[in-house]
């Protein structure tokens, strides 16, 4: 059901595309330079979540339905947009997306769930798995919908896991940041800067059919 030649392919194609920047590594690194490690991971545990909502929406043939409906498609559109703008005006607002004062830190639980709901309120990463693995998927080598859920599956850890190395190693730069707060402030606009991009991008986002 999967030839070594089309996982290989598809696991360097995933390794490109989980590296990129983009809204949900911007949140997982912030979060490992102001929280740590653990907050880091889960950052990125939820997004990988976020990436199996999509791919189980995209296998039982939601996506598609959404993707038809005019109306559907913009109600999850506004949602998400709307979202990622919330996020990136607040760090730009606030400034405490990335911040060193234990008060302004957010409990590992809403990280988690900020992470999550980054990706799965975000209409993009769903039309994008609709639109990549099928690439992988071949019909003459059984369940169409397993295939689609393992590949997602794949995607999914591969995301959870580079996540929370980049978050890491970000955390490592901590105790330098806490001492700059000018460089924090900076962090803090162009990760603001990164959420309001994605906004404005998801309402730009066509409606194809």
């Amino acid at each position: 059901m999967f030839p070594a030649e089309v996982l290989a392919a598809y696991l360097v194609a995933v390794l490109l595309v989980v590296i990129a920047p983009g809204p949900d590594n911007i949140l997982a690194i912030s979060r490992g330079l102001s929280q740590g490690r653990a907050a880091a991971a889960l950052s990125s545990i939820g997004a990988g979540l976020g990436i199996m909502v999509h791919t189980t929406a995209a296998a039982l043939g939601l996506t598609l339905v959404i993707q038809a409906s005019t109306a559907a498609f913009w109600a999850v559109k506004l949602i998400g947009a709307a979202y990622l703008l919330w996020l990136g005006f607040r760090a730009l607002a606030s400034r405490n997306l990335i911040s060193f004062t234990p008060a302004a830190r957010q409990s590992l639980p809403r990280v988690f769930a900020t992470g999550l709901l980054s990706n799965v309120l975000n209409p993009k990463p769903g039309l994008f798995v609709l639109a990549f693995i099928p690439q992988f998927v071949s019909a003459a080598r059984g369940s169409v919908t397993a295939q689609m859920l393992v590949y997602g599956a794949i995607f999914a850890v591969l995301t959870a896991i580079i996540f929370s190395v980049l978050g890491s190693y970000a955390a490592k730069l901590s105790d330098w940041l806490a001492r700059r707060p000018k460089a924090t402030t900076w962090l803090n606009f162009g990760a603001g800067a990164t959420f309001i991009a994605s906004g404005v991008s998801i309402v730009a986002l066509g409606n194809r059919r």
